[in-house]
């Protein structure tokens, strides 16, 4: 099922998230985030914009949200999204599903448009963008430094209105 996210959820999704700080370039979060530093984050991004999660069986194997895109004004009606799945429940449709519902609750809103901002290569996030209407807008070389290797980062556009 799909719902929104509660304050006891936190510890779960920072163990989804945290995998991807320590084992892959998805994220530039270079070292793994407090439970602090997490809380605040859900707990910020969440008062603004929709956060959901994916739960199964009582256990959350993913979660999706909208986030400022950047902190000026003129980008009021722009919203990152993202979505992350537990790292061994990939195949069972978890991302599409989060996605689907993110994107039916950000069209309910008065936001304008969705980017997604992926480290590439990345086919299975591509897909996922692309399955969703999103068309790739930017190419960034060489923008974040992770593991060592410089990683380029690609912009995916779908206007909600």
């Amino acid at each position: 099922m799909i719902r929104s996210v509660h304050i006891s959820d936190i510890d779960k999704l920072l163990d989804i998230y945290n995998y991807y700080v320590l084992h892959t370039t998805v994220t530039f979060d270079i070292e793994a985030l407090s439970l602090e530093a997490f809380s605040e984050k859900v707990n910020h991004i969440n008062a603004e914009y929709p956060f959901i999660v994916y739960e199964e069986n009582n256990n959350i194997l993913g979660f999706a949200y909208g986030s400022r895109f950047r902190p000026k004004p003129a980008y009021n009606y722009v919203v990152e999204s993202t979505v992350y799945v537990q790292h061994n429940a990939h195949g069972k449709q978890i991302g599409t599903k989060l996605y689907a519902e993110l994107l039916k609750q950000l069209k309910a809103t008065n936001l304008h448009t969705v980017l997604g901002v992926l480290t590439i290569p990345n086919a299975a996030s591509i897909k996922l963008h692309e399955k969703f209407g999103f068309e790739q807008v930017a190419n960034l070389k060489e923008v974040g430094l992770k593991f060592g290797k410089w990683q380029d980062v690609g912009i995916w556009q779908l206007k909600l209105d």
